[in-house]
């Protein structure tokens, strides 16, 4: 067991000082001899002993401000920590929630980049769509021209009179009313080729009634009275 330090009563300065005196006083009233030597050794003692305690609670209390200002240090650094632990939690609170929003654009610009990937695919295949279309509109557009011409050299080769002795018994008369009932029917056969979509076959009904139009035209300019 830690044997406990004596207790250190300290003397008032005056009443030390007094003490001393005293002691010195009566030594030398004394002739000499053990007694006085001793005396005078005691004031010796006491004032090296006071000025040893005095020293002792000055450093006693030097060292009590110390760990005064040791433990308002170590609070000052304990409130510190416990600042400095809230803010990075706060920070690292922060970071997650950057994080997340920075993984959710970072998902919207994915999805929006898929997204203008499939338009530009679609774009494409429009544009190679409309071209097809447009190539196909041209040829039919040429096919008609070349039936039309062919159309419109058949009818000037009809319209020219024959020779006399080109006409035998093998020639036959086409009645007028037959020729606008075939009209009629050009224009009923236009009208289901157009609400079809088939533009050619529209485009040789419509020349095939303006084909019978000037054929009719020519027919009543001949039966006309000159």
């Amino acid at each position: 067991m830690m044997a406990m330090p004596a207790p250190v009563i300290s003397l008032p300065s005056g009443a030390q000082q007094e003490t001393v005196d005293f002691l010195r006083r009566l030594s030398s009233m004394l002739t000499g001899g053990r007694n006085a030597e001793m005396l005078m050794a005691a004031a010796d003692m006491i004032e090296t002993l006071g000025r040893r305690a005095t020293t002792a609670e000055q450093l006693y209390q030097e060292q009590q401000e110390d760990h005064a200002r040791n433990l308002e240090l170590r609070e000052v650094a304990e409130l510190a920590s416990d600042n400095l632990l809230a803010e990075v939690d706060s920070l690292k609170a922060e970071i997650d929630v950057l994080k997340a929003q920075l993984e959710e654009r970072s998902g919207q610009l994915e999805e929006h980049g898929r997204q203008l990937d499939e338009r530009n695919r679609q774009a494409e295949i429009d544009r190679n769509w409309f071209a097809e279309e447009t190539l196909r509109a041209q040829a039919q557009a040429e096919q008609a021209e070349e039936k039309l011409s062919a159309l419109h050299a058949e009818v000037d080769e009809l319209r020219k009179p024959p020779p006399p002795e080109a006409i035998d018994e093998s020639i036959a008369v086409v009645p007028v009313e037959q020729l606008k009932l075939a009209r009629t029917q050009f224009d009923y056969l236009a009208k289901t080729f157009a609400s079809s979509g088939d533009v050619v076959s529209m485009t040789i009904c419509e020349i095939g009634a303006r084909a019978l139009d000037k054929a009719l035209a020519g027919g009543e300019a001949g039966l006309a009275p000159k």
